[in-house]
């Protein structure tokens, strides 16, 4: 069996912070109890506070919070900026380089319409993807 992707030479990408992955279609941000905790110290709260009022249960899981319209609960549609960058989960950290993007060219390519930064700008060599990729699997 060959461990030979197809994104073997590398990719490009740079954030661009157009929002469009925190916003839309409804969906989940996973986070465990070590990113609700920087959460909760970036904003200056109790981790209770954070998990009341930030968080819910899916599938037996804790993700961040949504408005009805899909857009994450720290999302600020004014300034199309994440209110918690800094302390932002790994599964945020981690995008585009998810398993599920990677899969195939054609999945490369599907998040290219709705990402400005995918495909572009900053090189990622095959072994910084695979590090991001192994950190959440998506």
């Amino acid at each position: 069996m060959s461990d030979e992707v197809w994104y073997k030479d590398g990719l490009q990408f740079t954030c661009t912070q157009c929002g469009n992955c925190c916003t839309g279609a409804p969906g989940v941000v996973w986070v465990d109890e070590a990113e609700i905790e920087a959460i909760a110290e970036f904003l200056g709260k109790s981790i209770g506070e954070v998990q009341l009022h930030h968080c819910r249960l899916t599938r037996g899981r804790t993700t961040l919070a949504e408005y009805a319209n899909g857009d994450c609960i720290f999302f600020d549609t004014e300034s199309r900026r994440c209110k918690i960058y800094p302390a932002r989960p790994k599964q945020c950290r981690t995008w585009p380089f998810w398993n599920s993007n990677l899969e195939s060219p054609r999945n490369w390519a599907d998040i290219q319409t709705d990402c400005p930064g995918a495909g572009k700008g900053d090189f990622f060599s095959l072994e910084e993807i695979r590090e991001r990729a192994n950190l959440i699997d998506l």
